[in-house]
């Protein structure tokens, strides 16, 4: 298993040069064909103008957001045309609301989804659903490239937050081809059940399935001492210098349900390393 082909998003000017700076070096890493989709976004509500008013205010809109669409694949193209990659470049116009569906209609056909960090300063609402449509619709693995991050295409020390469950595994599973070529892989388990099959041997089944598979692993048991489980997993993974974070994606629907609570969330907003995702 390996990553020939490869998708990004570029929804705002201002984070083509960061976003591209990760899928190309990924790209460059696989040898992988890289395909960017330049979306110029409309915003607008229409229906919460007055009689009369909507079709010239999605007029201006459309107009506008045609002009965001062009600005992004300039710079995108710019950025890419003296590149030895396999690249193609594609623009378009979505309101806010259909974004999410242009976006997995793409993804869907892709090994992997590189993408902005939607959360934070400066961060447009497009974003979000962007990324959620990625992981939830088109079942594609994400990387979510961090604020101001370096590009970390051979992650040396990567941290998977682990807690049994399936959307957990299918991200490990995901980032198989990651995970064999890191020089250690921590496998960090927090809080794990006093009852189950597997209390006395935490991650264990996991870090021999890793094992067969060529993968250095580590178990790291923590407790929960802090209020948020996503607490302890971004303090564990700055403690020990962790280059990439592999966890599982949760839907807002099962946010208060699942072992990691607000995990995702948190960890799209906090992070100051590439998160890999996949639900």
């Amino acid at each position: 298993m390996t990553y020939n082909s490869l998708f990004s998003v570029l929804t705002d000017e201002s984070l083509v040069e960061e976003t591209l700076a990760h899928a190309t070096s990924m790209a460059a890493r696989y040898d992988a064909h890289l395909d960017v989709l330049c979306l110029g976004v409309d915003r607008s509500q229409s229906g919460y103008y007055y009689s009369g008013a909507s079709a010239i205010v999605l007029q201006e809109t459309i107009a506008r957001a045609q002009q965001e669409a062009t600005a992004i694949e300039t710079k995108a193209r710019a950025l890419l045309k003296n590149s030895s990659l396999r690249w193609a470049v594609e623009a378009g116009v979505s309101q806010l609301a259909d974004l999410g569906r242009h976006v997995a209609a793409r993804a869907r056909f892709s090994d992997l989804v590189i993408l902005a960090q939607p959360y934070g300063k400066g961060r447009g609402a497009e974003l979000e659903p962007a990324t959620e449509s990625a992981l939830f619709e088109a079942r594609t693995p994400v990387i979510i490239a961090p604020a101001g991050g370096e590009p970390v295409p051979n992650p040396g020390r990567i941290m998977i937050g682990w807690n049994e469950s399936n959307e957990a595994l299918g991200a490990v599973r995901a980032a198989l081809p990651l995970l064999k070529e890191a020089d250690v892989v921590h496998v960090v388990v927090i809080d794990p059940p006093t009852h189950g099959p597997n209390r006395s041997d935490p991650g264990g089944l996991l870090s021999q399935y890793l094992a067969r598979h060529g993968v250095k692993v580590e178990i790291d048991v923590l407790s929960k001492t802090l209020p948020r489980v996503s607490d302890v997993l971004l303090r564990h993974a700055r403690d020990m210098d962790a280059d990439m974070v592999v966890m599982g994606a949760y839907g807002h629907s099962r946010f208060r349900e699942a072992i990691f609570g607000g995990a995702t969330r948190y960890m799209l907003e906090q992070a100051t390393m590439p998160v890999f995702m996949a639900h």
